[in-house]
């Protein structure tokens, strides 16, 4: 009897065991990036940017000099900055308002000790810091859209505004402010480039990324920032967090995971030094006269009060810390009225601008009126589009995830929304100053939907093209029709009148 016996089954060979690199970092995820690539006109990009910063510089300082009077709140930042030349410390008189750091004034000073103690010297560093930031903003610009169009685009609307160009003229802290935190947001942008190719090099597994030299670039001027406006700490808190986020978002790309773990360990340690340490380290630097001087303000306060907390901590210290306290408790109570005060709701649409100069009783040969008058007042067809410009910027944001809109966005939000916690201050329409770029930016970024992004549809980008120009046309042309009360020129009545186009303005 045979014995059937079962044929037999062919199976599949087992597979190897994956080697343990695969199984730990899985394939990268596609890459969800859309940061457009930076365009190749890096020579001609420079070359134009280099012409709308000269030529921004050139149009703040013709006639800058004039008037020679101290106008707004030149009555204190000048004089003090003559002072730091002197002793190298502000005067106190026990009657001064000596409640901002020491950065700006010494900024000021620098201007003083090259033209001399006048007008023009006083005003110079201005004219500089304004051109500048025109500068920055075309670079910026250029990196978020990936547009050299776009950038000079955005440096050419910051150059035609009338209230940066009023504030490059006169002898105050703020555009200085305006220029340390856009430069400051720049590094952060080059910063977040730079780390987002190098984690991409690194195929899914994490190592150490390497020197960051834009970051802490950044946090010295962010320092520099707070050494001029206290203000300038909310651009670094926002901005800050920002580039742990886009930190993450980097790792995360990439394919690695645990990307919020992988921040912590390889991200936050040096974060906690490039835009902690450092920028405490910068604005104790400015204060170095201060320390220096024998009679500074509130310096032998320490010494007066020798039983006070934490006595181990140097008295200079210590009576620096006593003299920030008694600042901050001015700036929150400054209450007072101000005939050229304004809340921050209408600075978006330069609803109380601030009058620098008007002398009275002027007349011309002929003895007609003239009116010389000097407003510190935004281009009213820039400024009337930031609110649309908003708008259209949080729906990139939500319905996109533009990586272009968030930075803009957060610095608007440092910039203008934290003006809102504390309404009953008096305030006035500059304190937007290092907002502002962004609010252009927002504009830009508008603009650039209307330009269109399909550079196949040639009559779409035609159509595009023409509107952004008539724009940018219409700016410029508001912008030369308010240039005399800009700069102070003699102008009649009915002339002055077609200038004040609201009851706020007088």
């Amino acid at each position: 009897m045979a014995v059937l016996v079962p044929e037999r089954v062919q199976t599949a060979p087992e597979p190897l065991p994956a080697p343990s690199s695969a199984r730990r970092w899985p394939l990268p995820r596609p890459r969800r990036d859309t940061t457009p690539p930076l365009p190749r006109d890096t020579r001609l990009s420079w070359i134009l940017t280099a012409l709308l910063g000269m030529a921004s510089l050139a149009s703040r300082l013709w006639g800058i000099s004039y008037p020679k009077d101290l106008l707004f709140d030149e009555a204190y930042y000048p004089p003090q900055a003559h002072e730091l030349l002197t002793w190298g410390f502000e005067y106190n008189r026990g009657y001064s308002f000596i409640v901002h750091p020491p950065l700006g004034k010494w900024l000021i000073a620098a201007g003083e000790q090259l033209f001399g103690y006048n007008s023009f010297g006083w005003r110079f560093p201005s004219a500089v810091a304004g051109a500048v930031a025109v500068v920055v903003l075309v670079r910026l610009a250029r990196r978020l859209t990936g547009s050299t169009l776009l950038g000079l685009l955005a440096g050419l609307l910051l150059a035609l505004d009338g209230f940066s160009f009023t504030l490059s003229r006169i002898g105050l802290l703020d555009v200085f402010l305006q220029v340390f935190v856009v430069s400051a947001v720049a590094c952060l942008v080059v910063d977040r480039d730079v780390v987002r190719a190098r984690v991409r090099a690194m195929d899914g597994v994490p190592a150490r990324i390497g020197p960051r030299g834009w970051r802490i670039a950044a946090g010295f001027l962010f320092g520099c920032a707070c050494a001029v406006k206290w203000s300038g700490v909310w651009f670094l808190a926002f901005f800050a967090v920002l580039s742990l986020f886009w930190d993450r978002a980097a790792w995360r790309e990439s394919g690695i995971p645990h990307p919020t773990r992988t921040t912590i360990r390889r991200g936050l340690p040096g974060a906690l030094w490039s835009l902690g340490v450092v920028p405490v380290l910068t604005y104790l630097a400015s204060f170095t006269g201060w320390f220096l001087g024998e009679t500074s303000q509130g310096k032998a306060w320490a010494q007066q009060h020798p039983d006070t907390a934490f006595p181990f901590v140097p008295d200079a210290l210590r009576s620096l810390w006593h003299e920030h306290a008694q600042w901050l408790e001015f700036h929150n109570g400054l209450s007072s009225p101000h005939p050229w005060e304004s809340g921050p709701w209408s600075w978006l649409v330069t609803g109380r601008p601030i009058l620098l100069w008007n002398p009275q009783g002027l007349t011309d040969s002929a003895g007609d009126q003239v009116i010389r008058y000097i407003l510190m007042v935004g281009t009213p067809t820039l400024w009337f589009a930031f609110v649309p410009a908003l708008l259209w910027l949080a729906w990139r944001i939500v319905a996109r995830r533009d990586p272009a809109a968030v930075p803009v966005a957060v610095a608007i939000a440092a910039g203008w929304l934290t003006w809102f916690m504390n309404l009953d201050r008096t305030m006035f329409i500059f304190y937007m100053a290092p907002a502002l770029p962004f609010f252009v930016l927002a504009v830009v970024l508008a603009l650039q939907d209307v330009l269109g992004r399909d550079r196949a549809d040639d009559l779409r980008r035609q159509v595009g093209l023409g509107a952004v120009c008539l724009y940018v046309a219409l700016v410029a042309t508001t912008f030369a029709f308010f240039h005399p009360v800009l700069t102070g020129q003699p102008l009649s009545h009915p002339e002055w009148l077609q200038r004040m186009w609201f009851p706020s303005w007088f």
